[in-house]
């Protein structure tokens, strides 16, 4: 892999790393606008002054947008989303086999 593969991997990384970052654009992944209060009860356990923080984060990125409605991803927030589409069926797969070497 080219370093600069490398760098934007490790950027984007970084940024989805942030505590509830992940959370907060898979609670957008419907498409729906949601305003701020409807945002943090759909993360669920994040405070208002973190959940400032992620949206000014992602805003930046240029994965979420404020609208009329409220937030949304934009079409990048929205590709990132169908790239990561995968992750119920794998997250599903792997806690099974977790739970397979437990018992």
């Amino acid at each position: 892999m080219a370093s600069k593969e490398n760098a934007a991997i490790s950027q984007l990384l970084g940024l989805l790393e942030s505590r509830y970052a992940i959370r907060v654009l898979w609670a957008l992944r419907d498409g729906h606008a949601q305003t701020f209060r409807l945002l943090q009860d759909s993360v669920g356990g994040i405070t208002p002054n973190t959940l400032n923080t992620r949206i000014k984060e992602l805003r930046e990125a240029g994965l979420l947008n404020h609208g009329s409605d409220g937030y949304v991803v934009t079409p990048a927030g929205s590709d990132l989303l169908k790239r990561l589409a995968e992750l119920p069926a794998f997250a599903a797969k792997w806690v099974a086999t977790q739970a397979k070497k437990k018992a």
